[in-house]
């Protein structure tokens, strides 16, 4: 009995999100393919249940975030303490008090088994299965994935809270969500878990340093053609103050020898260099397939002086298919598992430091209003915003299957489902990059036979990500330039293609393909918009750079600024190229921003004056 409570414990404690309810409503889901049910739970086991409370003033959380984020605001640049940002969204007491009472007053749990979070922002309930079901009006079950032997425990049949609780009420674990509780009884490799995947999209060919010295930029990207192309060669001044992250997730690792002749041909004065590993949920860089990180590595390190130091967050596999909840826990310890028994959820709780900067060039789920989905990456939206108010710039590639979902899935909705193969059906975006807060980077390529003075188009190689989000609307700092393109060069396609109305994406883009890295001792062709992003982000830490220097903050959240008419020149305007998928040419490239190359790539002298003009 002792090892079937600490099953359930640990399925309940590995990941703290799922989807709340309507006021007197039951949610319902059906299993997901590839799950059956497997059992009923025992009634006699323990299933701690957490109820994370509806946290104040998110309503006002743009509102906060333009006043140290739009350039017009008198509070430009002036980021919030941790402390303010967790003062300002800590749940009421008002919603503590409730929750509690129902529990303990209403329901008869034990004080004892009732524990408000360090963070005030969630009430954990130990408790039977036998009590949850009562409390929630539930029938819990265990269930099996038929291919890893995973099982989690759940009730997708439904639950209710009554009225007076509904309303304080944000999420309940574990109930009606299998996306984010998996845990196996047998020996399961993260990659068979993680529900994550790396935006890189193009058949990798090897190149020979003979035929390097002899191609162009148009056939072969290095740093110099980068530094080329978007005017990038700076010296830091402010390495000490200045901090940039890359996010690596599951085994994914970057070999120093490799990096050694990357840097021997590019950038000498890094030889002997590796990036400063982030352990977070015990990731590391010792085992794991090679490629994606290096080609992270190559560029950032290549593109920064030998004197900006270059984190790795590497994200271990907790057995959860979301780990940018792992990513985000390690950041803010709200986001964080129950106190006292970190061996069983989250250990890295709030405890990493957190930089100016961060590099995403992953997707973890579909842009659509697939209820299961929606409450979980609108809490990690809404998480991502209140860091970026500490100051953090987030950026993440816009993903390689152009307007469908998944990179070689090509995942477009068909009748509401979500079906891979490109199929012909409305258009699914990805998250990160749909999300508002972050800043999402599309790919471009030098046109054949021109050159790094000649404009680029997006990539043909694979098709850049971009669109219109399915859940998150457009924000008003984009408004003027999208309502633009949807008036001028949009196609017209039938109202239920894509979402009008929905968050455009990406927001400016970067060369994508043909990038030289290093590989397996040999110099190699790779890309993906998972080149793009690093590249924007090693000209984001740049700008920060500067602005230290000058004495003011870092630049945080970049979208509004971005948008703003005094950021209007800083950009090479993209206008050839598509983004096709769902069996359409997807969107096409136009003057101005778009929905496959953004605002355009960096002029980075331009895009650094209108920073540095900036409070």
């Amino acid at each position: 009995m002792a090892f079937v409570q600490k099953f359930y414990r640990l399925i309940a404690l590995v990941v703290l999100v799922t989807t709340g309810l309507p006021v007197g409503a039951v949610y319902q889901r059906s299993v997901p393919e590839g799950w059956s049910l497997h059992r009923r739970a025992d009634s006699d086991v323990f299933l701690p249940l957490k109820f994370s409370l509806v946290q104040s003033n998110l309503d006002h959380l743009d509102a906060y975030l333009l006043d140290v984020a739009d350039p017009r605001s008198p509070n430009y640049g002036k980021h919030w303490s941790q402390t303010k940002v967790a003062e300002t969204f800590r749940p009421s007491k008002a919603s503590v008090d409730a929750v509690h009472a129902w529990l303990a007053a209403e329901n008869g749990i034990s004080l004892h088994n009732i524990q408000l979070s360090r963070n005030g922002d969630a009430i954990h309930a130990n408790v039977t299965v036998a009590e949850a079901e009562r409390l929630l009006g539930a029938e819990y079950n265990v269930y099996r994935h038929g291919e890893t032997g995973a099982e989690r425990v759940g009730c997708h049949q439904g639950y209710t809270l009554p009225e007076h609780v509904a309303k304080h009420v944000d999420i309940v674990w574990p109930t009606v969500h299998f996306r984010n509780s998996a845990i196996s009884r047998r020996d399961v490799s993260a990659s068979s878990l993680l529900h994550v995947e790396r935006d890189s999209g193009v058949t990798k060919r090897p190149i020979t340093e003979a035929e390097l010295e002899a191609t162009g930029c148009d056939q072969a990207v290095t740093i110099d053609c980068l530094r080329d192309l978007y005017h990038f060669d700076y010296v830091p001044v402010a390495t000490d103050k200045n901090t940039i992250g890359v996010a690596e997730f599951g085994p994914n690792v970057v070999l120093a020898s490799d990096l050694a002749l990357f840097f021997q041909m590019y950038a000498p004065e890094r030889v002997g260099q590796v990036p400063t590993v982030i352990s977070i949920e015990g990731g590391n860089n010792s085992i794991g397939s090679l490629g994606e990180a290096t080609l992270d590595f190559d560029l950032v390190m290549g593109l920064l002086n030998a004197t900006q130091e270059v984190r790795q967050y590497a994200v271990g596999n907790v057995q959860t298919e979301a780990p940018v909840d792992e990513l985000l826990g390690a950041f803010d310890a709200s986001f964080c598992a129950l106190e006292g028994v970190e061996e069983e959820g989250l250990t890295d709780c709030g405890d990493k430091p957190i930089p100016n900067v961060i590099s995403i060039s992953y997707h973890f789920n579909p842009d659509f209003n697939d209820p299961t989905i929606v409450p979980v990456v609108s809490r990690q939206c809404t998480e991502i915003g209140k860091l970026s108010l500490t100051g953090i710039t987030f950026v993440a590639s816009s993903g390689d299957s152009g307007v469908s979902y998944g990179t070689g899935q090509h995942g477009c909705l068909v009748n509401g489902t979500l079906v891979n193969g490109n199929p012909v059906g409305t258009f699914v975006g990805q998250l990160p990059a749909s999300c508002p807060y972050v800043t999402a980077v599309g790919a471009t390529s030098v046109a054949a036979n021109n050159t790094v003075d000649e404009p680029e188009v997006a990539t043909t190689e694979f098709p850049s990500g971009g669109g219109f989000s399915n859940i998150f609307a457009r924000p008003d700092w984009q408004e003027a330039q999208v309502s633009n393109y949807l008036a001028t060069f949009a196609p017209d396609y039938a109202a239920d293609i894509f979402n009008r109305s929905g968050r455009g994406y990406p927001d400016v883009a970067a060369n994508g393909w043909p990038i030289v890295v290093a590989e397996s001792g040999r110099f190699t062709l790779s890309g993906g918009t998972s080149a793009s992003a690093p590249i924007f982000a090693s000209v984001i830490t740049s700008v920060n750079d500067a602005r230290i220097a000058a004495g003011k903050s870092t630049v945080g959240w970049i979208n509004p600024a971005l948008y703003s008419e005094a950021f209007a020149h800083a950009f090479n305007d993209v206008t050839n190229g598509t983004n096709p998928g769902c069996q359409t040419e997807g969107f096409p490239a136009a003057p101005g921003w778009d929905p496959v190359t953004g605002l355009g790539t960096p002029n980075f002298p331009l895009l650094l004056a209108a920073f540095l003009a900036l409070p």
